[in-house]
Order: structure tokens, then C-alpha cells, then sequence
């Protein structure tokens, strides 16, 4: 097997999302959010709306990141946090739930619009995260970011059971160092559940069900991203979104 180089890229891609299929993934972002809405379960909903409209394995994986219930999609738009909030105060990062949306926005991988206005991307490290030529990078632009918007403190949380979490943690130090950002890095078992146990704090994950439990939120994956002219973004809001912005 040939060793990673970029994140999020696959080479069928560009057959898979065309402008035809992306006319297609809206309708079915919208069939699904809308079964989601009436109580559906998760996985059987996803298997009726990617078979009514012929989907594959990896646009379907597209589809579970687009989409969202009506109750949802409001509860994150009320309880997300604009730029002006994060002044002077901490967050708390999923860690690798950013760090591999912003490689794969640099590495030209497919990025997602989501339903709720957040961006997803639909890479996956199988319980082993490797570096690729966009770590570092990603890691710069994300501090940067951080610091221009005067965030006083920075956790990051790391899933502990992945494969070279420890390796990473030492190189996000090193470089933390080097920049003058200052942050606190954190193996933990279940990043998720750290994140929507702690109270009164700024989350900054697109997981759905994390933002579905913080009750404070910033879109820093789209706030982030944003600023790759090079990044592939796909609408995939469906018909009924409401967009959300981080700005």
C-alpha cells in the first residue's frame, strides 16, 4: 500500500461528484432531514433515501454528513457563537474532527457544506492517524487563525485510542513552541463525550451529536476554510437549510 501523501482525496471523485449527482445529493439531503425530522431511525433512513436515488457507498457517506433534523438544524443555529465572542475566552477543540477537515481543504479533498452551515469532510483515518503533507500546514493556519480572533486559551482533545495520537500530541507541542500558541493538549478516550460533558464551555467540533449536546459552539472548520482559495467545497445544504455563518 502506498503511503498517504494528502488527506481526503479519492480518485473517483470527480465522477462521483459532478454537478449532476450534486443536483442529485441535495434532493436526497433533503429526503433525509426530513425523515430525520419525523422520528426515522438513522440507518435505515439513510439505506431508503441512498437506494431511491441510487447512491454509492462513499456518496452516501456525503449524504449522513449533510444532513440533519429540523429540530437539529435549530438547535445548533441557537447556539452558535459569532467571532466577536470568542475574544478572550477558551475553547476546546475535537481534535482530529479539525485538524483533518482543514487538511483535506488544503489538500483539495472533497469538503462539505452541511445542512446546519458547518463543513464536513468525509475522509477517515481507520484508527490510525499518519501524517501527510498538509499536518503541519493545517496546524499554522488553525494557530494563526486562533490567534487573530484573540482566543485566550486553547484545549485541544485528542482520541487517545487512535494510533500516533501521543506522536502527534508531541509534534502540536513542538510547533505550539515554535509559534508562540498557547495550548493545552489532551489524550482522552472519547473526545465526544469530553466535549459534551464539559459545561459552560465554547466547543469547536462539526460533529453532529456534539453540537447537538454543547451549548456554546464556533464554526471554526468554515471559519478556517474559508480562507483556502484552493478548497473543494460542495453545497450540499439541501432545500430547506438554514444557513448558518461563523462570521
Amino acid at each position: 500500500m502506498a503511503k498517504q501523501k494528502h488527506r481526503g482525496q479519492h480518485s473517483n471523485d470527480p465522477k462521483l461528484f459532478t454537478d449532476k449527482w450534486i443536483r442529485v445529493l441535495n434532493e436526497a439531503v433533503a429526503d433525509l432531514s426530513w425523515l430525520w425530522s419525523r422520528g426515522y431511525a438513522e440507518k435505515s433512513s439513510i439505506t431508503i433515501v441512498g437506494d431511491r436515488h441510487r447512491l454509492n457507498v462513499r456518496q452516501r457517506k456525503a449524504l449522513r454528513r449533510a444532513a440533519c433534523s429540523d429540530a437539529s438544524l435549530q438547535y445548533r443555529k441557537d447556539h452558535e457563537l459569532t467571532v466577536g465572542d470568542l475574544k478572550e475566552q477558551s475553547i476546546v477543540i475535537d481534535g482530529y474532527n479539525l485538524l483533518i477537515t482543514v487538511e483535506a481543504g488544503l489538500a483539495g479533498g472533497i469538503v462539505i457544506h452541511a445542512r446546519d452551515g458547518t463543513y464536513r469532510d468525509i475522509a477517515s483515518i481507520h484508527g490510525t492517524y499518519r501524517r501527510v503533507e498538509e499536518t503541519m500546514p493545517a496546524l499554522t493556519m488553525i494557530g494563526k487563525t486562533l490567534q487573530q480572533l484573540e482566543v485566550e486559551k486553547v484545549y485541544w482533545l485528542l482520541d487517545k485510542p487512535v494510533s500516533n495520537s501521543g506522536r502527534l500530541k508531541g509534534i502540536m507541542y513542538e510547533l505550539s513552541e515554535q509559534k508562540g500558541f498557547d495550548w493545552d493538549i489532551e489524550l482522552v478516550n472519547n473526545p465526544d463525550r469530553t466535549l459534551s460533558e464539559l459545561s459552560n464551555t465554547i466547543s469547536v467540533s462539526s460533529d453532529g451529536w456534539v453540537l447537538n449536546h454543547s451549548e456554546k459552539w464556533f464554526n471554526l472548520h468554515r471559519y478556517v476554510v474559508d480562507t483556502i482559495p484552493t478548497a473543494h467545497i460542495l453545497d450540499l445544504r439541501g432545500n430547506n437549510s438554514i444557513d448558518s455563518s461563523a462570521s
